[in-house]
């Protein structure tokens, strides 16, 4: 198999990840419930990896990193933690569901939501975010790069503006993360949103957010945390406070591993091939007869190809890339229903090509030819 769906989940980890997540299986157990040598084991890895992720989105306070289950919880958990029915939020057209979802939800209790539209290759107009802001603005949320058409936004920009107007901004770094420098005191991020899973190269099942000094967040949920046990409510000594039940030690060792790869391979040079196999891709598709391909390819980007060639269904685009050419790639409207609208395929969809430095130039050739075949074929039955 040829895989090319790496913006769902990186599938080739590192052997330093599989590894640690077998060893942890065999020797970690609970951590925070007990001094036994296996919960200390535990509470070592974790608190590690807190350290670690702090240390590469220098927030600053590993205290402040808190695991989640992927950047859906995690974005659920900020969204809804922060605002309340009696503010206003501002948010793009770019964003993926686990962020309009939660935003949806409050809009239904009487939260006020502003949405800054974008043109049908992701394009959108930063003066846009400051025309929006009204007396009772909490919060800007976006974000990094779109799943879709993967533009990248500047976060700097957008955290200055949210600076300026004391509002709270939350990222949504989903693609991101593990791939792009990301600065939380450079960038004014209050809240980071992160996925173990992507581009961070670690096991499923991990993600967190990063919460600046001073910044309450509402939990999700609330529990058990090891300590307090008579406390009719959950600690506030962060990062318990987010972090109710047990959390997923085994794949947290295993991000610990990611972590120290990325280090080790750094993530310029992760970048950098992703770029050039994307690039590869994308110039050897672009002047097939009838294609249109998504996003701005001028700027800084996500290793993400999303196109149509005429009117063909992207799923049977898609099902024909996997069983005739055993190629992975994700048809259909990829949970960004706001993006679609503007690009015109709510109908239609959009083929997603999403690359990793794991994939190699044979490979990228090889899905070249097949989308070349696949649109030649249905222009010959046309």
């Amino acid at each position: 198999m040829i895989y090319l769906d790496n913006a769902a989940t990186t599938i080739k980890k590192p052997q330093c990840v599989i590894d640690a997540v077998v060893l942890a299986m065999t020797h970690m157990g609970n951590a925070g419930r007990g001094a036994t040598t296996a919960s200390l084991d535990a509470s070592r890895v974790i608190y590690d990896t807190r350290e670690k992720i702090s240390d590469l989105f220098n927030l600053q306070n590993p205290s402040r990193v808190a695991f989640t289950s992927n950047s859906t919880e995690s974005l659920n958990t900020a969204i809804k933690g922060v605002l309340t029915n009696k503010d206003h939020a501002i948010t793009t057209a770019l964003e993926h569901n686990s962020v309009l979802r939660p935003l949806y939800e409050l809009q239904e209790e009487g939260m006020d939501l502003s949405i800054v539209d974008c043109d049908e290759n992701g394009n959108l107009d930063y003066n846009d975010f400051e025309k929006l802001i009204k007396d009772n603005t909490k919060a800007i949320i976006c974000t990094h790069a779109s799943n879709l058409v993967g533009n990248v936004l500047d976060l700097k920009k957008i955290g200055s503006i949210a600076k300026k107007y004391n509002l709270i901004f939350i990222v949504d770094s989903s693609q991101s993360a593990g791939v792009f420098e990301i600065d939380m005191q450079d960038m004014n991020i209050d809240i980071l949103c992160f996925t173990g899973h992507k581009g961070l190269l670690g096991p499923q099942g991990t993600g967190g957010l990063c919460v600046r000094e001073g910044i309450y967040v509402k939990p999700l949920k609330v529990g058990g945390s090891g300590v307090n046990t008579f406390s009719k409510t959950q600690p506030v000594e962060m990062p318990t406070h987010l972090e109710a039940g047990t959390l997923n030690g085994h794949a947290i060792a295993g991000l610990n591993a990611a972590l120290d790869y990325l280090k080790q391979e750094g993530i310029d040079n992760i970048r950098r091939r992703e770029e050039e196999l994307m690039f590869r891709f994308y110039n050897g598709i672009k002047d097939i007869k009838n294609i249109k391909i998504f996003g701005n390819f001028e700027n800084k980007r996500a290793a993400i190809v999303a196109f149509n060639v005429g009117n063909i269904d992207s799923a049977l685009f898609s099902d024909e890339l996997s069983f005739v050419y055993d190629i992975s790639t994700r048809p259909g409207a990829h949970c960004a229903p706001l993006m679609h609208k503007a690009m015109n395929t709510v109908e239609q969809g959009a083929v997603r090509f999403s690359f990793s430095h794991y994939n190699t130039e044979e490979e990228i050739d090889t899905a070249i030819k097949a989308v070349k075949e696949i649109a030649e074929s249905y222009q010959d039955q046309a």
